[in-house]
């Protein structure tokens, strides 16, 4: 592989997502260094030909052309790019910084106005995909911010992203279509539980149940996907139930914040809550079923 040691890039957030991006841009030849508090982690990505690895940007040396943070919402964000020892000051001239966590439209765009007023570019730029598409390269990005940002962050997109949208140009955007999509896939876990749920009440072999659906009208992804975990009684978490307790929450507080009712988010966003408070919120989402009392489910891992 032929690095492009001339292109350097930070990705902050080895996690399932960040991991595949960061590994996606080592496959496209980019110096990419990553940033994650997990030791594991960290020597897992340097394995695989890190340019560097550090708990925190002070533990990196040099400038960046693109730095993309995948943690787990607004604040950390926040934290890890204005905070002390931020990597704000660590942007190369004409770099920028692709913001991929899920926040509320104002977060992204209070960050942007921060950012702008130090001279640097952002990339409102939330991602979805799972870990399997960060893997392959594969994520979506609903993207929003100035050309100038979408062309310095170029080298990384066509690395890390099947499908780029180009959502407009103003900050929050991006954070915005995010949110919607999230009201989505809540909805559609939340609801594929609770149909499993009703066929487990019933007596149906929930095996047969996942195979009539998925070869069927009422089937979605998220169906496909998460109700499999339900199946096998495999609560391992690749998108945990606390997750969701989060992204329902940005979603319930940008209908309030309209005047605008989202019942069937509101809906969701109780059982997730409702889930976490009965101990599961570390589980996979999948695990919203166990809000379901009365019901045998498959027994795997916990």
């Amino acid at each position: 592989m032929t690095v492009n040691s001339s292109y350097r890039v930070c990705v902050i957030g080895l996690g399932s997502m960040g991991m595949g991006a960061a590994l996606s841009c080592l496959r496209a030849g980019l110096a990419t260094n990553g940033i994650d508090l997990d030791a594991g982690r960290r020597d897992a990505f340097a394995a695989q030909g890190a340019e560097g690895v550090a708990d925190a940007i002070t533990g990196l040396t040099g400038a960046f052309d693109a730095v993309i943070v995948l943690v787990v919402n607004g604040a950390q964000a926040r934290q890890v790019i204005l905070g002390q020892g931020g990597v704000a000051d660590r942007v190369a001239p004409g770099g920028a910084i692709m913001v991929s966590c899920t926040q509320s439209a104002d977060d992204a765009r209070a960050l942007g106005a921060d950012l702008a007023a130090r001279g640097v570019l952002m990339l409102d730029a939330p991602v979805s995909g799972g870990a399997a598409k960060a893997a392959q390269g594969a994520m979506t990005v609903m993207a929003s911010g100035p050309d100038a940002a979408f062309h310095a962050l170029a080298p990384v997109l066509e690395a890390v992203a099947a499908k780029t949208y180009r959502i407009g140009s103003e900050i929050g955007q991006g954070a915005t279509v995010k949110v919607i999509h999230q009201l989505l896939a809540g909805v559609h876990i939340a609801v594929g539980a609770e149909a499993m749920a009703l066929a487990a009440r019933a007596g149906i072999p929930l095996d047969t149940m996942y195979d009539v659906v998925t070869n069927a009208a009422g089937n979605s992804w998220m169906f496909e996907n998460r109700m499999k975990h339900v199946v096998d009684g495999d609560y391992t978490p690749t998108s945990a139930v606390d997750i969701f307790v989060k992204d329902l929450g940005l979603v319930t507080e940008t209908g309030r914040a309209m005047g605008f009712p989202l019942p069937l988010a509101s809906a969701a966003f109780a059982m997730f809550q409702q889930a976490s408070n009965m101990g599961h919120g570390a589980e996979d989402d999948s695990a919203v079923i166990k809000t379901f009392a009365g019901i045998t489910l498959p027994e795997g891992k916990a």
